[in-house]
């Protein structure tokens, strides 16, 4: 028997541009994690600079902030989210969980095919 899957994946728009997703949600969740953008890029994989413009986008397309970076000192930089990041990827992540369950429990379209 073949396996038969609905997969999805969820993003915002501004302008007709892709603004939020699941990857701008993951490094969001690891600069929260890490307290540091560069430690939260290289678990992703991704270069300082990539996730920086990342972050900049968030910050100057959004209506507010999302992330927030503290210059180094003797203790080093760092970065976290402000409390409109926070509210983003809770919500973004509640909606994606929602919409998963919904497409899990709809099995009539897998049965068609």
């Amino acid at each position: 028997m073949r396996k038969k899957e609905i997969r999805f994946r969820c993003w915002i728009d501004i302008d007709g541009t892709k603004f939020f997703g699941p990857g701008p949600a993951e490094l969001l969740e690891l600069i929260s994690e890490e307290g540091s953008i560069a430690k939260a890029a290289k678990k992703m994989g991704m270069s300082y600079k990539k996730a920086w413009d990342i972050i900049d986008e968030l910050n100057t397309r959004g209506k507010k902030p999302f992330v927030v970076s503290h210059k180094g000192g003797e203790s080093g930089g760092g970065a976290e989210l402000t409390e409109t990041g926070k509210k983003v990827v809770a919500r973004y992540r509640a909606l994606t969980s929602k919409l998963k369950a919904i497409i899990e429990k709809d099995t009539v379209l897998l049965k068609l095919i």
